[in-house]
């Protein structure tokens, strides 16, 4: 059984740092396409940041430059640094593995998804 867990979200004032892990199990991350997603209320879900099984990364325009994401192979974890966080940030955020050739920003083409953990920038 996969199981993708979310953990690192909470309260953050506008300018702070978060930093958001997704631990897996039941699947070899380095093996797949990670990406992470976010959902504000009202809104469809968006691509935020991927990293590729070669560690090569994607990035939404509106996050580069202060969001990195990254992986640790041995803990089967996938990081997502935010800096400089904004009012606009606010979202429930979603990790998700997808077993493809490229980083796809599509949130259909990936396969696995964690509950997501929700992160809160006051201004």
């Amino acid at each position: 059984q996969v199981l993708l867990v979310e953990s690192g979200g909470g309260l953050v004032q506008a300018g702070g740092s978060l930093r958001l892990s997704c631990a897996a199990s039941g699947l070899t991350f380095s093996n797949y396409v990670v990406g992470w997603f976010r959902q504000a209320p009202g809104k469809e879900r968006e691509f935020v940041a991927g990293i590729k099984w070669s560690d090569s990364t994607a990035y939404a325009e509106f996050v580069k430059g202060r969001f990195t994401i990254s992986r640790d192979n041995a803990k089967n974890t996938v990081y997502l640094q935010m800096n400089s966080l904004e009012p606009e940030d606010t979202a429930a955020y979603y990790c998700a593995a997808g077993w493809r050739l490229g980083i796809l920003r599509a949130p259909r083409e990936y396969d696995y998804w964690g509950r997501g953990t929700q992160v809160t920038v006051s201004s």
